[in-house]
């Protein structure tokens, strides 16, 4: 197994649960727990959205595929939480698809808009529309997503710690798990 494939990547629409999900799959791993959304703004030194709005979409884009290029290749044991965009550039997709063991939170658009339809912080959610928007994006990008996942986990309704078991046993029946692939040196 390539050494790279010790890191599970989490994919999704926004608010699919990735870096809650992330969290507590890391630490159920005892693996380090990585947001490539967070990395990024420390970075930046300013907010995504701020970033969003001054630079615009195809610049961050740009940021992020190198970001989560850099975070993929480091072989390092981790889960990773990406961005819900992340899987818009194919040479992102591919890179996460062969160098981790993507699992694809999928999240239907209502389900989303129910958990998010408060929250100002996402950019591409400020619009007149959001639910439509999240229907939107859901149908671009749920193609993309099914394309780079090793696996695909339903959220719907369950708890984050019935999601984090669902991952866990997907992983355990691939082999990935108890070939130690993922498991950090320390613990083996």
């Amino acid at each position: 197994m390539d050494t790279c494939k010790r890191i599970v990547s989490l994919i999704g629409m926004p608010g699919s649960g990735k870096t809650t999900v992330g969290r507590q799959l890391a630490r159920r791993l005892g693996l380090d727990f990585v947001d490539s959304d967070r990395v990024i703004e420390e970075r930046l030194g300013c907010s995504i959205r701020a970033f969003f709005e001054r630079e615009g979409e195809d610049a961050f884009r740009a940021l992020e595929e190198a970001t989560l290029d850099e975070l993929t290749a480091s072989g390092a044991s981790a889960v990773l939480s990406t961005g819900g965009g992340a899987v818009l550039r194919p040479a992102t997709r591919e890179r996460l698809r062969r160098r981790s063991q993507v699992v694809y939170l999928h999240a239907l658009a209502d389900d989303i808009y129910r958990r998010l339809r408060h929250d100002t912080t996402r950019p591409l959610l400020q619009t007149e529309d959001p639910l439509q928007q999240l229907r939107n994006l859901y149908a671009q990008r749920d193609p993309l997503y099914r394309e780079a996942a090793h696996f695909v986990i339903e959220t719907g309704r369950p708890s984050v710690a019935t999601l984090v078991n669902m991952v866990v046993m997907q992983l355990e029946l691939a082999g990935t798990l108890n070939a130690g692939a993922l498991i950090p040196a320390s613990r083996r």
